[in-house]
């Protein structure tokens, strides 16, 4: 039995001798998630539940554990005490219920994964299917997130995104090759516009720019002959989604400024036309990356190994992203 459902079956049917550590439990990740809803949700557990089993844990240690408000939740003196000391006992416990998944034919459990816009579509989705069919056992999770999650306090086994983005303490595996920078637009944009020859030339276009996870405008970069410029464009439309911006683009807005893979079906069939396809640039492209190579439970490490039997990226798993 997973971890977490060892922990909700103790909270839900009563199980004397387990309550104490399913209190314990449930009270490190309210304090961890600092939010009584994502740890019910984690816990598999009806909020109200999770409440109850709180309080019944003060009440049995006759201390206030938790502050309380309408909007937030943040832990005691005895409460920072208290997770303090149970904290790794509890990752030793879970490590050895999720290692037991070893002694099964099919891997099974939870896999929760935190994962950005552009690589959900470009790279997880065409393989839901097929993993999920490969191993039945595991329930999988995803959260699509465009901010820069910490996947080990948001409780996720791992998560994809931009090698720039990732902690320089995770671990961390190539999942698609490097891809090209380009800027495109639409026929239907090109009939009534000139075609820009040079970088500089965006200047005299309708430009559609993208906000990135950091909040910052994405900057479009060219290079050609090893020299390497940065242009400031503008126009009528700024979007933090890729999809909208593509959209946009096919619309007739302007010309956008987006991965090459995350288009390539559009510039396939001609909605979208390449445009100073000899000063694109090469960007790394993304990681799936995880706190640890020790203890992993079995959904990630099936997980990882689906990815390198797709051959996804380079699978290298464990290298150092550059700075």
């Amino acid at each position: 039995m997973c971890f977490y459902r060892i922990i909700a079956a103790s909270v839900s049917e009563g199980n004397v001798r387990g309550a104490e550590f399913a209190e314990l439990r449930a009270f490190m990740e309210v304090a961890e998630h600092g939010n009584f809803g994502r740890a019910a949700t984690r816990l598999g557990l009806a909020p109200s539940t999770l409440s109850q089993t709180i309080r019944a844990l003060e009440t049995r240690l006759e201390t206030r554990l938790l502050h309380r408000s309408t909007r937030s939740v943040s832990l005691t003196e005895a409460g920072r005490h208290l997770l303090e000391r149970i904290r790794p006992a509890f990752g030793e416990l879970e490590a050895a219920v999720e290692s037991i998944n070893a002694f099964r034919a099919v891997p099974s459990g939870n896999l929760r994964l935190s994962i950005s816009t552009v690589p959900a579509q470009m790279i997880l989705a065409p393989l839901l299917r097929d993993f999920l069919h490969a191993y039945p056992g595991i329930r999988l999770e995803i959260e699509v997130d465009r901010a820069n999650v910490d996947i080990v306090k948001g409780g996720f086994d791992a998560g994809i995104r931009y090698g720039s983005y990732i902690a320089r303490d995770m671990v961390v595996m190539q999942v698609s090759p490097p891809t090209r920078m380009l800027a495109v637009a639409s026929p239907g944009y090109l009939q009534c516009h000139s075609v820009p020859t040079q970088p500089h030339d965006l200047r005299n276009h309708d430009c559609i720019r993208f906000r990135s996870v950091n909040r910052q405008t994405l900057v479009w970069e060219f290079e050609q002959a090893g020299r390497r410029i940065e242009v400031d464009v503008e126009g009528p439309l700024l979007v933090n989604d890729a999809d909208l911006l593509v959209r946009a683009v096919r619309d007739g807005i302007g010309i956008g400024y987006m991965a090459e893979a995350y288009m390539r079906e559009h510039l396939l069939s001609g909605s979208l036309v390449p445009l100073l396809a000899d000063w694109a640039v090469t960007m790394d492209g993304w990681f799936l990356y995880y706190a640890s190579r020790h203890h992993l439970p079995a959904p990630l490490k099936a997980f990882i190994q689906f990815l390198r039997d797709r051959q996804v990226g380079n699978g290298d798993a464990g290298r150092v992203l550059p700075d």
